[in-house]
């Protein structure tokens, strides 16, 4: 697939940030991704969450801060923002999104830093591919733990009946917008309400639910990496956010102590969302560990 360039501009609040396209086989389907990408110098990959995010959202702030003095490239997963849908969406054909990232853009070695799923992604490419990965940069990062209070209901819910149409209602409903980000952090400000607003769609609730469904099993969650981390050879920054309610922060302060060259920062008066809450100060500890 060609790649197609245009400046973002200001309608995702990114001037000067290229927005490009290129083709990535995950399993046997080859599938359109946009990623954006500024700055020169060595290379930082910045990976998104699931459903309510995509590259605009989470990397608003910190791909220009980064981009003042690296290489910063930040994909849109399957399903989300402007890259393409998928016929699944899994830890693994995510993971196979940024291995194809690495090969397509022909990238020897780079720093990663992740968000919520797109944490894991990084986790997970930086255990297998450790030669790739520079720095790993974890912020409120899924797989760093065996289960949560909410997945034997979140479970159920999957299951329900129509679930996926009302989460697709969901996502093109302002309000509901609003309410599920005010559930997410501790005070979303209008500005993120509004990217949220315009960076998601539909196909963000099916990549959602899908991945869920694959992920939330009868004994626990399907991915966690904790019998792993010992074997991470790469310097590790952590963030969390203290009022997380989605992944509790004993799990980084626990990966912190078992990953052998680890640095923890806890994030006050934060939720799930650290780059958007607090971006200044995010940037500034990303930057400072970079």
């Amino acid at each position: 697939m060609p790649s197609l360039v245009r400046d973002v501009g200001m309608n995702e609040g990114l001037v000067g940030v290229e927005s490009k396209r290129i083709g990535i086989d995950v399993g046997d389907e080859s599938v359109g991704i946009r990623y954006l990408a500024a700055g020169e110098g060595e290379c930082v990959i910045l990976l998104h969450g699931i459903g309510l995010d995509a590259a605009s959202v989470s990397w608003k702030h910190t791909l220009p801060a980064l981009a003042e003095e690296h290489r910063v490239i930040a994909p849109d997963f399957p399903g989300h923002g402007e890259s393409d849908e998928a016929s699944e969406y899994t830890m693994e054909s995510y993971c196979a999104v940024l291995a194809g990232l690495f090969d397509a853009l022909d990238i020897e070695q780079a720093s990663l830093v992740g968000v919520s799923m797109g944490g894991a992604v990084a986790l997970g490419h930086a255990l297998d591919h450790e030669d790739q990965v520079e720095r790993l940069v974890l912020a409120d990062s899924y797989g760093l733990g065996r289960d949560a209070v909410w997945r034997p209901g979140g479970a159920a819910l999957l299951n329900t009946p129509g679930i996926d149409g009302w989460l697709g209602a969901g996502l093109a409903t302002p309000g509901l917008i609003a309410s599920s980000l005010a559930g997410l952090t501790v005070t979303p400000s209008a500005e993120f309400v509004a990217d949220v607003e315009r960076a998601v769609g539909p196909s963000a609730a099916s990549a959602l639910a899908a991945w869920q469904r694959d992920e939330f099993r009868a004994c626990g969650l399907r991915t966690c990496y904790l019998d792993r981390l010992d074997e991470l050879a790469v310097p590790t920054l952590l963030i969390h956010g203290r009022e997380d309610p989605i992944f509790p922060i004993a799990w980084a302060e626990r990966a912190a102590e078992r990953i052998p060259d680890s640095e923890f920062v806890p994030f006050e008066r934060c939720g799930h969302w650290p780059p958007r809450e607090h971006p200044e100060k995010f940037d500034r500890v990303v930057s400072d560990f970079l």
